[in-house]
């Protein structure tokens, strides 16, 4: 029996989505084969040759590129038997059914889609979905996702690691990234995070041994550098620590990136020092905003004050701190998108952000705890089954023609001179409100400041040349 998996898009890493359920098929006797298309061209004779196909969707990204490769794979086997797995299939679930998918799994997914490419029983579309409301069931009755015994990411047969994004030390010199997960979804609840709807709350660690042992495999295979995609690192500290531990004894020059909450960074302060001992090349935080009142509609558990002294504990301790936001939603004014500027060139973090996280648009996907709030419900239009998304306009209509322009400027800009990029933001955005353009702080330190040759959230478009057909 042979499965097919495929990635459409895992923010430039070579795909866990894929090595991981490999393992687990390959273990129950099946021939796997992985395709990412974001690398590699899907091809006519790996469709017909599979019994079962299984399509990964971490993000948003990702889903909305699958829906030609969905349509592409039942023209060509009507029959297949065709699954989506990932935290967007199951907010996607109806739009999936609607071009052909069988069956939709979650967080924690791949027992089950080893139990379904068997032919055995496994959970319905309805049970998986969920949304909002059965997470915050699960969070509060125990209502559990599986705890699996996790196996070693099978690599083989993916594109080589030099394929993928890579670490720019800022100095010229670069290294070759791999990708590994220490623990999966996330305690916290921030209302428009697409990890909540699916673990409500709970998170998974992956056992240290597992963890070790794929990195030690990237290793062999030329990493240089490895990517945590944790949503956040230090959901269980100790597990964390001693997973870097060990990483920095078998492998002392390895370096490796994490995703932190602010509220974490400040709570396990004492630990930075370790990360940086260990090799921790930049920690990545989802601010989202410098406005409390937003932040607290998000439910995001920090403050401005505290992103503020979350960046000097990074600073002191030695540790590059890069902060992600959505910089556009329906709240933001104009003024309020200079003072995000502005902080940013207060704290001397303009090197540490990416360009397109100054042009990031508020996502409102189906299953968002967003849609709890009845400002939220009153200001979205019908959902929209092609963006896949709630469709939100500001009461400002030069907010939007801002965040438009801002996208212009940033283009695919990712390894551009960030202080230039920023400054010439500046200048638009100042100037739309009607303000003096403050002077960009020169004597960039951005050779300090290490960052991927493809950030978080870097929106992608489908390769025409793997699509076209297959």
């Amino acid at each position: 029996m042979h499965a097919l998996l495929i990635s459409t898009y895992e923010l430039g890493r070579q795909p866990f989505g894929l090595a991981s359920p490999a393992a687990w098929l390959r273990a129950s006797g099946w021939d796997v084969t992985c395709v990412d298309i974001s690398r590699d061209r899907l091809r006519r004779e790996a469709i017909q040759r599979a019994d079962v196909v299984g399509i990964h969707l971490p993000m948003h990204t990702a889903t909305r590129l699958a829906g030609p490769v969905i349509s592409a794979i039942k023209a060509i086997s009507p029959a297949i038997r065709l699954c989506a797995y990932g935290l967007y299939a199951p907010l996607n679930a109806e739009w999936l059914r609607s071009l052909g998918v069988d069956a939709v799994f979650g967080g924690e997914f791949e027992e089950e889609l080893t139990k379904y490419a068997a032919g055995l029983k496994a959970r319905t579309t309805t049970e998986s979905l969920g949304g909002p409301e059965k997470a915050a069931q699960r969070s509060t009755t125990g209502d559990l996702l599986p705890r699996l015994n996790f196996l070693v990411p099978h690599r083989n047969g993916l594109p080589p690691l030099r394929s993928y994004a890579t670490l720019h030390l800022g100095d010229g010199r670069t290294k070759i990234v791999g990708a590994t997960e220490a623990s999966r979804g996330c305690k916290h609840l921030c209302r428009h995070c697409p990890v909540v709807p699916i673990y409500g709350g709970q998170f998974r660690v992956v056992p240290a041994d597992i963890v070790l042992a794929d990195i030690d495999a990237q290793v062999r295979a030329g990493a240089q550098h490895i990517s945590f995609g944790d949503p956040d690192f230090f959901n269980g500290p100790t597990h964390a620590m001693r997973v870097v531990e060990a990483l920095h004894a078998a492998h002392p020059d390895l370096t490796y990136d994490v995703t932190i909450k602010i509220e974490h960074l400040l709570k396990q302060r004492d630990l930075l020092s370790g990360l940086v001992r260990t090799g921790c090349a930049f920690v990545t935080s989802a601010v989202e905003s410098i406005d409390d009142a937003m932040l607290s509609r998000l439910d995001k558990g920090h403050t401005r004050d505290d992103f503020v002294a979350a960046a000097a504990r990074c600073r002191d301790a030695g540790l590059a701190l890069v902060p992600t936001f959505v910089a556009f939603h329906p709240w933001v004014t104009l003024d309020g998108y200079c003072d995000l500027i502005e902080c940013l060139q207060d704290l001397d973090l303009v090197d540490h952000v990416a360009p397109i996280q100054l042009a990031i648009r508020l996502l409102i996907p189906r299953g968002s705890r967003l849609l709890e709030l009845e400002e939220v419900r009153t200001l979205v239009g019908s959902f929209d089954g092609h963006t896949l998304a709630y469709p939100w306009s500001h009461p400002d209509p030069r907010v939007d023609a801002l965040q438009r322009d801002v996208s212009d400027i940033v283009g695919i800009r990712t390894g551009a001179d960030r202080r230039a990029v920023c400054a010439e933001i500046a200048a638009l955005a100042f100037e739309c409100a009607g303000r003096h353009v403050p002077a960009m702080p020169q004597g960039s330190t951005r050779s300090a400041v290490p960052y991927l040759s493809e950030p978080w959230y870097c929106c992608a478009e489908p390769n025409p040349d793997h699509l076209a057909l297959i």
